[in-house]
């Protein structure tokens, strides 16, 4: 169901980066942190994570910065959190993602990225629960992202924006994983604009053109956080194998459930990988 409250990202002459740095002066204000160094996005299973990586001195409801909203999907807190990390360096998580699917277009989808950057994240972790096309990819695997394939026919790009994504996903962040974790396996990531899981024809066509998971997140937040000069690890658990690879439907109960089960273990990972940047 589309939100009924306004938001100023709706508007098609709004500025996204003049409301990005409201959001991030707001977020300053409540927080009482001047600056973030690194974001993070916790997908489905990897909530745990924000409890590992520090001490949160900071929980703030999403729906009191500009810009964000109630999150639409079970599983995503719709809270941003300040966290001081062992480093003495700054996290912002943020566990208010806008899926493209919701309907609110592709500035709301990015505006928790424009405002990490804002608030100075140079680094930004996208995590995600999605679906495998490797068969050895067994529910509860994380994967590290290599690249993506955008099949939203969106962008958050505006006008004659030209970004270059040959090295979207850090190779090496991907290095610096694979450090803490020698099993990890890595693949490229395939953005379907949803709410419907995919059929098994449009996965067989995913994996013709180089796909090995598939979601519905992800790929036009890191456009976005590249665009702001970030640095980019993505991460995703596969929570099943993908349809027609799985011989039994697909449910969005499965995929809770396999977040849930996965969480413990994924989240120490990543708070492993965050206390070594």
């Amino acid at each position: 169901m589309l939100e009924t409250n306004t938001n100023p990202l709706d508007d098609p002459q709004a500025d996204p980066f003049a409301i990005a740095r409201q959001a991030a002066e707001q977020l300053a204000e409540k927080t009482g942190v001047e600056k973030h160094d690194i974001a993070l996005t916790l997908g489905s299973g990897w909530g745990k994570a924000a409890d590992l990586i520090g001490e949160t001195t900071a929980t703030i409801p999403a729906t009191e910065i500009v810009g964000f909203g109630k999150p639409a999907l079970a599983g995503h807190v719709g809270t941003l959190r300040s966290v001081l990390l062992p480093s003495g360096k700054r996290a912002l998580v943020i566990g208010a993602r806008t899926h493209y699917y919701e309907g609110h277009g592709v500035r709301r989808v990015v505006h928790s990225v424009r405002t990490a950057a804002a608030t100075g994240a140079t680094t930004m972790i996208l995590t995600n629960g999605a679906g495998g096309i490797k068969e050895h990819w067994k529910p509860g695997t994380p994967v590290l992202i290599s690249d993506h394939i955008n099949l939203t026919a969106d962008s958050p790009l505006e006008g004659a924006t030209f970004i270059d994504l040959t090295d979207l996903y850090s190779s090496r962040l991907r290095e610096l994983a694979k450090s803490i974790d020698g099993s990890l396996d890595e693949g490229v990531y395939t953005q379907f604009r949803g709410p419907h899981y995919e059929t098994p024809a449009e996965v067989q066509m995913a994996k013709t053109i180089g796909g090995h998971i598939v979601g519905m997140s992800t790929a036009l937040e890191a456009i976005a956080a590249r665009q702001a000069g970030m640095e980019i690890l993505g991460m995703s658990l596969i929570t099943n194998l993908a349809a027609g690879i799985q011989k039994t439907p697909l449910s969005h109960a499965e995929v809770i459930e396999a977040g849930q089960e996965a969480e413990p273990v994924i989240s120490a990972l990543l708070a492993r990988i965050v206390a070594a940047l």
